[in-house]
């Protein structure tokens, strides 16, 4: 099986590969498994979603249960294994695959920031395959030549490598009329970042996002 065809068959499916490793089961793989790819959604994922039975049935977490299916069609139709980032624990090591990649690095705010969708980076699954599949080179570090406007793009400075993700500043702000740039059209430090603009997020897909995740405040 090649590389190329794998890649054909997620794209079909609103998907994009984000990266991919070679590794065993130090790595997390199953046992006899030699390739993973990370999968995220593609820069037309979202008219392709809003024509899903998910996005129509009104259930909660539509996208999850999208992710679900697609990953599980996919690991069949290649004879993979599929991996999520939600339904655990235990919990798949997402953050450590991404950046074994050589495709997603820390930012200077914190989270992950990959070459071709920068900040807004989302990984929807991973498939593990017994084949040693041939794999891209991976590209250069994106933030290197960039002037980081993440860094002063939050009003409320949420976001530092530093100090890591303050959640509750990021909460309040919300629900402030200051915080509804954020809640309508995504967060202002993920927006700024340049290679953002690759994944494509539109202002409705970012608010579907940003509603669900103001909905995990704390009480």
């Amino acid at each position: 099986m090649s590389y190329a065809a794998v890649e054909t068959l997620i794209v079909q499916n609103g998907l994009s590969i984000y990266g991919g490793f070679h590794g065993d089961t130090a790595d997390g793989l199953p046992e006899g498994h030699q390739t993973l790819l990370m999968l995220g959604p593609s820069p037309s994922f979202w008219p392709h979603f809003k024509t899903t039975p998910e996005f129509a049935d009104g259930t909660p977490d539509p996208i999850d249960r999208w992710s679900n299916r697609i990953l599980t069609e996919l690991a069949t139709q290649l004879n993979a294994t599929a991996f999520l980032p939600f339904g655990g624990p235990p919990y798949a090591p997402f953050l450590t695959w991404a950046i074994k990649t050589g495709r997603a690095w820390s930012s200077p705010v914190g989270m992950l920031v990959h070459d071709t969708t920068g900040l807004m980076v989302s990984y929807r699954g991973a498939l593990a395959f017994r084949d040693r599949l041939d794999l891209p080179t991976p590209p250069e570090q994106p933030c290197t030549p960039c002037v980081k406007p993440c860094l002063t793009a939050c009003p409320v400075d949420a976001l530092s490598a530093e100090y890591g993700y303050n959640t509750e500043a990021c909460h309040a702000h919300l629900r402030t009329p200051a915080g509804k740039t954020c809640l309508t059209k995504g967060c202002l430090a993920r927006r700024a970042c340049p290679v953002s603009k690759g994944a494509n997020r539109t202002a409705e897909q970012s608010a579907h996002h940003m509603s669900y995740f103001h909905r995990t405040e704390p009480s």
